[in-house]
């Protein structure tokens, strides 16, 4: 066994020392990434995988968590910004359940847990504040488990209640959100926002909830609609343009082909807020009233009671009729009433006009005059104001279309970058073919060289090998061919002979295998002075 290992390691090494310089570079290079290799993969596979303990954690109970990791010898990773820590997913459940026992983690940054330590004797004006505390602390870990949101504080100023309703102040709150490097809060987002913290305190307006980020920028509308505040309007203008120059703009491609025509629309939007009502009555005919009465009332007799009765004159004197009797005119009379309660239906009709309806469109529209030649001006106007809406009884916008020629220089100066771009891109890559090419050449010549005098060398050796296992063979035939008994002295002499014999043939054979090409021309000059 030592022979056999001290032989290939021999072997080995003039095989080695066979090498060229670079073959010698090649072999230590490659020997040594494969171990670099071995060595990360082992460490990769020794590494454990790791998941989160707790998360979320103050500093505090962070700090007091990992002095007893370190003090138990347990491994763990910090992450979350420090708020968590994370060790060996086998070790997950059963460290979780020492901390617990532990009584870690220990402090909380607010919310209903501060209510649990309220004592009997404390007053309304504490119990009112704490009440406070926790909604803000309960907000604030609510908004911020919103995507895209790292912190967020709430703060609520709840005025005390007041016994009449219209001397009671509103109620209001402000959120400040920090968000994740790279990423911003989309307006149905800071929507989401705003109505979270206004269905979760009693009595609060969504309009009166205000949302702002780290920079200082208003994300909530005045309304409560929960936009992008201040720059929600203007987006969404520019939205609208955007959308009608868009469409104006394909169809126009269509007409007189692209690059023809530029289209520019200006929007105004109405962002306010109104609410129209009405109450329409109206009666259904040949329908029998509800209800119908009639009152009927008749006298019978003189108009005075006795001969002093009569008509107060302008002096005051009595007129008693023209005989002085008082007996004048017949004093009869009739008088009728009728009342019919009719069936009314009754209609109640509530219009709420959402913010941001277009009221004012203008189109500005420019051909191209080479490209546009046939096409009438006019007609392009109307096809354009039915596709932006624009109606002139309603004048609600306006249509401009005119035919100018186009500067086509900056199109030409692209075309023949573009042109000089795909030149020099298309003789990269030929010069690239062309290299890869002849870098192909030579390592194909260099192994077939290699092959071709590796091929020789096995020739040689083959030739070698045959050739001295043959004299060994004739020799070992010639010592058989003697039918002479050998006493014992001579046969153990032949066997320690034989024995020699034997390492000879592995010396040889290990020589033939270092060194074919100096055995066959040994042998042939053996072949020649023979």
């Amino acid at each position: 066994m030592r022979t056999t290992l001290t032989r290939n390691l021999s072997r080995y090494q003039q095989t080695f020392n066979d090498f060229a310089p670079g073959q010698k570079v090649v072999a230590i290079v490659g020997t040594l990434g494969l171990l670099l290799a071995g060595f990360l993969v082992f460490r990769w596979a020794a590494t454990p995988d790791y998941s989160p303990l707790f998360s979320n954690m103050s500093s505090k109970d962070a700090s007091a968590v990992i002095e007893k990791l370190e003090a138990d010898g347990i491994p763990y990773e910090i992450g979350g910004g420090g708020g968590t820590v994370m060790v060996p997913q086998d070790q997950v459940y059963s460290t979780r359940i020492a901390l617990s026992g532990e009584g870690l983690p220990t402090s909380s940054d607010g919310g209903y847990s501060l209510l649990d330590s309220q004592s009997i004797s404390a007053s309304q004006f504490q119990e009112q504040t704490a009440f406070k505390r926790a909604m803000e602390g309960e907000l604030s870990r609510t908004i911020g488990a919103i995507d895209g949101i790292d912190t967020a504080v709430v703060h609520l100023a709840m005025p005390e209640k007041e016994v009449f309703a219209d001397e009671q102040d509103p109620t209001t709150a402000s959120v400040l959100v920090g968000t994740r490097a790279g990423s911003t809060l989309q307006p149905n987002q800071v929507q989401a926002i705003v109505h979270l913290v206004a269905s979760s305190i009693d009595g609060l307006d969504p309009a009166k909830v205000t949302v702002a980020d780290s920079t200082g920028q208003v994300l909530s509308t005045d309304d409560g609609a929960g936009g992008a505040g201040a720059n929600s309007r203007s987006q969404e203008v520019a939205d609208y343009q955007d959308q009608m120059t868009g469409k104006i703009q394909a169809m126009l491609d269509r007409v007189v082909g692209p690059g023809n025509s530029t289209v520019t629309v200006s929007a105004e939007l109405d962002f306010d807020k109104s609410v129209q009502e009405s109450k329409t009555y109206s009666t259904a005919k040949g329908i029998k009233p509800l209800s119908e009465s009639t009152q009927t009332e008749e006298y019978t007799g003189p108009a005075g009671g006795n001969a002093e009765t009569g008509v107060v004159g302008p002096d005051g004197q009595m007129d008693t009729g023209v005989d002085g009797a008082g007996t004048g005119a017949n004093g009869d009379y009739k008088k009728e009433s009728k009342t019919s309660d009719n069936a009314v239906n009754t209609v109640v009709e509530r219009r709420e006009a959402a913010p941001g309806t277009p009221t004012m469109k203008t189109v500005s529209v420019v051909l191209d005059s080479a490209a546009a030649r046939d096409l009438n001006n006019e007609d392009v106007a109307d096809l354009v104001a039915t596709a932006a809406g624009i109606n002139e009884e309603r004048s609600n916008g306006a249509v401009e279309v005119q035919s100018m020629p186009f500067d086509r220089s900056a199109e030409e100066a692209a075309a023949k970058e573009l042109a000089a771009a795909a030149a020099a891109e298309e003789k990269a890559n030929l010069n690239q073919a062309i290299r890869n090419g002849a870098l192909g050449g030579v390592v194909a010549l260099m192994l077939a060289l290699a092959w071709f005098k590796g091929r020789k060398r096995a020739k040689a050796r083959a030739q070698a090998t045959s050739y001295v296992v043959e004299q060994l063979r004739n020799e070992s035939a010639a010592r058989a061919a003697v039918p002479v008994e050998p006493p014992a002295a001579v046969l153990a002499l032949e066997s320690t002979e034989q024995m020699r014999a034997e390492e000879t043939r592995a010396e040889l054979a290990a020589l033939v295998e270092r060194q074919p090409e100096e055995v066959a021309a040994l042998l042939r000059g053996w072949l020649v002075q023979s």
